[in-house]
This record gives structure tokens, C-alpha cells and sequence, in this order.
């Protein structure tokens, strides 16, 4: 593994096809990178599936609601339509493109409706540029997350086995 420079803004995503390095940027979306490292001291994210993946566009996962193995309201044909319990977040747009490896939030047609949904970019998407909030980078890994199950929904979905900030790893 690389050294993490900054370990507090720093995402280890372990999946179930491994290892996945997200670097935060909360210089481009404080908002969004407070709630990132928020639900992931919680352990919000811990079990939640990739439920809805693009082969050359995006996977998509964290719906710590529906989306959570184990959890109490865990229902795979509701994954993506849930969210958590704290409020929506207001949009943070910026330049960022959508390349290879972004880290965006996931949100409904309201630009102030992202949660905790989360999608990485697995191919440049520059139609998404300024409509979602940019807060991370894939640093290492890239090549797991190409590994992730394809679908939409996704078959018996891989999953976020623990999400965790470096600083507490």
C-alpha cells in the first residue's frame, strides 16, 4: 500500500473483491466529505451493497438503508431508494470532471437531494460534470473496482465489507 498523506481524508474501502483507496477532497465539497466520514465512523457503510453497477460508467452503493446486509430494513429490491436519517445535503458542484476513479454523490432530481448514496466513476462520464458533488479520488485500486458485479439491479451484489477513515485504521 502506498502512504496515505493526509489519513483523515483518506477513505479504506475494503469490498468484497478487495482493497480500494479514496482520497477525500474537502477542499471541493466540505459538506459532503464531513458526511462521507461521518456515516463511515458510524459503520454505516459496512455491509452496504454495489447495487446498481454500469459496465464504462459508474458503481453505484451506499444505501445504508435499503441497501445494508444484515441490517434491519435490508431489502434488495428497494437498494438505491433509501438513504439515511440525517438530512439531505446541499449540492456542491465544482469543476471536477468526472474522470476514471471520481467519487461523486449519488442524488434524485433535486440538486440538494444527495444522502448517502455514492457512486465511483469506472470511465470518464463528462455528462455528469457540475450536476453532482465531486468529493473523493480512487488513489488505489482502480482495478478492484472494475472487478465489481455488473447489473442494474445487480445479481447477489458485492458489498463494502468496511469502510474506514485511514486517521482511525
Amino acid at each position: 500500500m502506498a502512504e496515505i498523506k493526509d489519513p483523515e481524508n483518506t477513505i479504506i474501502m475494503e469490498t468484497t473483491k478487495g482493497k480500494v483507496v479514496i482520497a477525500l477532497m474537502p477542499d471541493l465539497a466540505p459538506g459532503h466529505v464531513a458526511r462521507i466520514k461521518e456515516l463511515t465512523r458510524e459503520g454505516a457503510y459496512d455491509g452496504v451493497v454495489f447495487h446498481r453497477v454500469i459496465p464504462d460508467f459508474m458503481a453505484q452503493t451506499g444505501d445504508v438503508k435499503f441497501g445494508k446486509t444484515g441490517g434491519a430494513d435490508f431489502n434488495p429490491s428497494r437498494a438505491g431508494m433509501g438513504g439515511s436519517e440525517k438530512e439531505d445535503l446541499k449540492a456542491e458542484f465544482s469543476a471536477t470532471p468526472h474522470n476514471r476513479g471520481i467519487c461523486s454523490m449519488a442524488r434524485s432530481q433535486s440538486p440538494n437531494s444527495a444522502n448517502s448514496q455514492f457512486f465511483i466513476c469506472l470511465a470518464d462520464s463528462p455528462w455528469l460534470n457540475k450536476q453532482y458533488s465531486v468529493w473523493g479520488q480512487v488513489t488505489e485500486g482502480m482495478e478492484i473496482v472494475d472487478l465489481i458485479k455488473k447489473g442494474e439491479p445487480v445479481r447477489d451484489p458485492d458489498s463494502i465489507v468496511s469502510m474506514k477513515v485511514a486517521a482511525d485504521a
